[in-house]
């Protein structure tokens, strides 16, 4: 019997989405809290993105062995082991926690075991996007391609939003001179077990729901070279360079901001950030930035399919690009908190819109026999786009200030806008738009 899809696509894009943003984000959220600077975390925590661009490495490999779906059950399972080991790890530094500085031995034992759920995580994505694409139809596909972005970035607001706002209550002083809940660092060892108990509850009920699609089999390449073939048909696409620039410079802007916004947001105001506090800042995004990254993706996926890929990306990527100047004008002029909750809130809402627009770019130009490794090698290509400028960003706002590092950021953010031209002599994007469409139509016409 076929399953709804609705049984497990949100399920399976809120699992992916929870590792990646805790990753490559919280993990900056925990290494401020605990003192560090910005320079080293920047720096180091942008290493994190490294599993991202090497799993289009590893991804024909799991093309060609096993089902997609053992290889995410495994993932899962895999990222519960290490969420575990973070947790016991991260309450053995708070045990012998002094002077509110964490520990050198503590930042790199822990970036090691980010660093191994980082490859988890990868691991999970190229099977999660691989399974998404053969379980659905063609116009399954094109209807849940908005649920799937949803749910990704739902799990990313919650993770960077609502989990972070419950890190800060635990360990916050009550009224009175009255102790916190969990005394502080403990609560982020506590956060660290629940997401081990969240995985592991998903393993169990992704083995459970999941159904075993027939064309979920290993891909057989004259066995041996499904490396060779995918890359091949890959980087020998028509327009591969249109494609490269447009993968690796869209989000230009946005790479150079997801490490240092955290920072600015939470260090004190004495250094020109803000001076939020965990609590706040994570309240903020996981309340009005969680209700406005939902909107931004329905909205987005309507308007995809009403008007196209073609019509939609010029003010996706003008939205796109608008948050660096946000964050330029907040250096500068320091606003209240309302103000701060308001330029964030439009900051998630651009964000649901823009980035359903490269979820479908990647998505058609990730067609035939080797679409799971396509879309990993894609998405490898825009972590090596986000990884690089991610980890200079620290280096740079050191040495230029926060004012001076958005607005540096927001003119080259500009670069979004320029490629933009490219994707429209990229023929895949057109001709698989239309086949989309045309399997619709058919149906309809059938019922």
């Amino acid at each position: 019997m076929t399953k709804n899809p609705w049984y497990y696509i949100p399920s399976l894009y809120l699992a992916e989405g929870f590792p990646y943003i805790i990753i490559n984000t919280v993990s900056t959220v925990l290494y401020a809290d605990l003192g560090f600077s910005n320079e080293k975390i920047a720096f180091w925590t942008g290493w994190l993105y490294l599993p991202w661009i090497l799993k289009m490495f590893w991804s024909p490999w799991i093309d060609a062995r096993s089902t997609k779906r053992r290889w995410l059950l495994g993932a899962q399972t895999a990222l519960a082991g290490v969420f575990l080991l973070l947790a016991a790890l991260t309450a053995w530094e708070a045990f012998s926690f002094a002077a509110h500085q964490g520990s050198l031995t503590f930042f790199y034992l822990s970036l090691f075991g980010l660093l191994a759920g980082a490859f988890a995580s990868a691991t999970l994505d190229i099977a999660t996007d691989g399974y998404y694409l053969l379980a659905l139809t063609p116009v399954q596909q094109s209807q849940f391609v908005g649920i799937r972005t949803i749910f990704y970035r739902l799990a990313m607001i919650l993770g960077s939003g609502l989990l972070v706002a419950g890190v800060g209550a635990l360990s916050q002083a009550g009224a009175a001179g009255q102790q916190p809940l969990v005394p502080w660092p403990f609560n982020w060892a506590l956060l660290f077990l629940f997401l081990a108990a969240l995985f592991a509850a998903a393993a169990g009920w992704h083995r459970f729901i999941l159904p075993k699609p027939a064309e979920d089999r290993p891909v057989h390449a004259a066995r041996g070279n499904a490396w060779g073939d995918s890359f091949k048909t890959y980087f020998t696409q028509k327009n591969i360079l249109y494609i490269l620039a447009f993968i690796l410079l869209y989000r230009l802007g946005d790479a150079f901001l997801e490490k240092i916004v955290p920072l600015f947001l939470l260090k004190p105001q004495a250094e020109g950030a803000l001076g939020l506090s965990v609590q706040t800042y994570g309240l903020i995004k996981g309340t009005l930035g969680l209700g406005a990254v939902v909107v931004g993706n329905l909205a987005g996926g309507w308007l995809l399919g009403k008007y196209g890929f073609k019509k939609c990306i010029w003010p996706f990527a003008v939205i796109l690009i608008l948050p660096n100047f946000f964050y330029a004008y907040m250096a500068w002029a320091h606003p209240s908190t309302g103000l701060i909750t308001v330029l964030i809130t439009l900051e998630h809402l651009g964000n649901g819109l823009a980035l359903m627009a490269f979820t479908v770019f990647i998505m058609y130009i990730s067609q035939g026999a080797y679409k799971t490794s396509h879309y990993a090698i894609s998405t490898g290509i825009m972590a090596l786009g986000m990884m690089l400028p991610s980890m200079a960003s620290g280096w740079l706002q050191a040495r230029l200030g926060y004012t001076g590092f958005f607005w540096l950021a927001s003119l080259v953010s500009l670069v979004t806008v320029a490629v933009v031209p490219l994707s429209f002599k990229i023929k895949s994007i057109e001709e698989t738009e239309a086949s989309f469409r045309t399997h619709k139509h058919s149906l309809e016409d059938a019922q």
